[in-house]
């Protein structure tokens, strides 16, 4: 399948670089299997469900995982900028860098306040190059390692805005609170789980009112989510595992609510991947915890959710693909279409839509 596919115009005034306030005053373009899509607001969130279904949440929690820091090579003194994205033990970390040609296995990064000569460097967090791979991403060791390296972390890094806006402003104050999900609680995101954004107590009380009783996953979502897809052909690219996690709690109460005629409603794509990763070719979603790197396209069979609700995504992403496996290429091009003449507002701080799937 090509990438030029799920290609189209975005003009630049549509991407969104504040969320709406209050957050459940966002619109909301519904996207049935039989009619024309339908413009509403996420405060309408409630009537789109019904008794008995289920809505899955991510309750990952974004970390600041942009660290600044220097390599020093001798005299040689070069700015590092490293945005972590997943980690692989108590004191590693891989990450992408930049500029990544200023880097060897074996060096050292000193992350931390530096002085104007950069001779020394204070309240520092250094990390070890162990490994280095395609694509500006290597693997870190640091000093420090468990709930130590995780206070560093939050001490020394910067709330990892996406590059489209970030490259249109500086991150504030806002964004500590703004870029977190009202359901945030296990640390380890790199970025957030964009579609949990719009929600407010009065929202989830709306919906649990409604008789919908809202479920916890955990996908710790990776700067890999930001990654163009650079190929041609959707078979050839690779996508960047994340790791998470579906208790057998959840598990249980997913299958119950489904045997019962409820719906399994899934809040975010990182919702929807986690679900059909742990649920087995019967349909009943089996307890996980571990790294997933499914990659939905066209043609997959979906097998644990019923019902979406996301944000609008980037031309040629694999989350656009992925919803268009969902609802249907051409259902997807045709509401993109609408909501682009319509003046929706795209991307992470952006409106959202609620699309049924397209095989019922």
């Amino acid at each position: 399948m090509r990438v030029d596919d799920f290609d189209f115009d975005l003009p630049e005034d549509r991407i969104a670089l504040r969320p709406a306030s209050p957050r459940d005053s966002a619109r909301m373009l519904v996207i049935g299997a039989d009619a024309p899509p339908a413009d509403g607001h996420v405060r309408d969130l409630p009537q789109m469900l019904r008794a008995g279904d289920v809505l899955v949440v991510n309750d990952t929690r974004v970390i600041p995982a942009r660290l600044n820091g220097v390599r020093v090579r001798g005299e040689a003194v070069a700015r590092i900028e490293a945005t972590l994205h997943k980690r692989e033990g108590a004191s590693r970390w891989r990450a992408f860098v930049r500029p990544a040609k200023k880097l060897h296995v074996g060096e050292r990064i000193r992350f931390g306040e530096a002085s104007e000569s950069m001779a020394c460097l204070l309240a520092s967090l250094d990390a070890e190059v162990v490994e280095k791979n395609d694509g500006g991403e290597v693997l870190l060791d640091f000093a420090l390692s468990g709930p130590a390296l995780d206070e560093a972390i939050e001490r020394h890094g910067v709330m990892p805005l996406p590059p489209y806006i970030a490259s249109k402003r500086g991150e504030d104050s806002h964004d500590a609170a703004d870029y977190q999900t009202a359901f945030a609680r296990e640390p380890g995101a790199v970025a957030a789980p964009t579609a949990g954004l719009h929600f407010t107590p009065a929202l989830i009380a709306a919906i649990e009112a409604r008789g919908v009783v809202i479920h916890r996953v955990t996908l710790h979502v990776g700067a890999g989510t930001f990654l163009p897809v650079k190929v041609e052909d959707t078979r050839e690219h690779k996508m960047h595992a994340e790791w998470g996690e579906v208790s057998a709690d959840t598990a249980a109460a997913l299958n119950a609510a489904r045997a019962a005629g409820g719906r399994i409603v899934a809040c975010g794509t990182t919702s929807l991947r986690i679900l059909e990763t742990a649920t087995d070719v019967e349909g009943v979603v089996q307890p996980f915890s571990g790294d997933t790197s499914i990659f939905i396209t066209p043609g997959y069979r979906f097998r644990a959710v019923d019902a979406l609700m996301t944000n609008f995504h980037l031309p040629r992403s694999t989350l656009f693909m992925l919803v268009c496996a969902f609802a249907g290429t051409a259902r997807m091009q045709a509401a993109y279409v609408h909501a682009i003449s319509n003046g929706y507002r795209f991307y992470s701080y952006g409106d959202a839509c609620f699309l049924t799937r397209a095989d019922g």
